[in-house]
């Protein structure tokens, strides 16, 4: 399974916040109680992920609410991974993550996305970057 990174909650957390704001400055809407009741936990324990199994029904359907407004894809068409390469330069997914992208889980296709942004050498980070928009 994958873990979702704490960046991810806190982006969720913000996401809900925007989307249903507290009317007293002291409440938190439920998705946004649930995501942060695992941050919380999170950041006490110094832990960085969690995995996506271990989430609360109630986190979970916050996250993925949130993560349903990501983009789907890092692809900017132009895949060297069908020319041989083991790791794509237009949007630095490995193949077999270009292979398996259908069918990964939501945690697994941002652990991905985590990667390739960190490591930035994707042409969809420089070159061609117009085509990440």
């Amino acid at each position: 399974m994958a873990g979702i990174h704490i960046s991810d909650l806190e982006a969720a957390i913000n996401y809900w916040r925007e989307r249903s704001p507290s009317s007293d400055s002291l409440s938190l809407a439920d998705p946004v109680r649930a995501l942060a009741e695992l941050y919380a936990r999170m950041a006490y324990r110094h832990e960085t992920e969690i995995e996506e199994a271990s989430l609360s029904q109630p986190a979970r359907e916050a996250w993925l609410a949130w993560f349903q407004t990501t983009p789907d894809t890092p692809c900017i068409a132009i895949c060297s991974t069908s020319q041989g390469d083991a790791v794509c330069k237009g949007c630095g997914r490995s193949f077999d993550e270009v292979q398996r992208w259908t069918e990964m889980t939501p945690g697994e296709k941002r652990a991905s996305w985590r990667r390739i942004t960190l490591e930035g050498t994707a042409w969809r980070f420089n070159r061609y970057s117009e085509r990440a928009l």
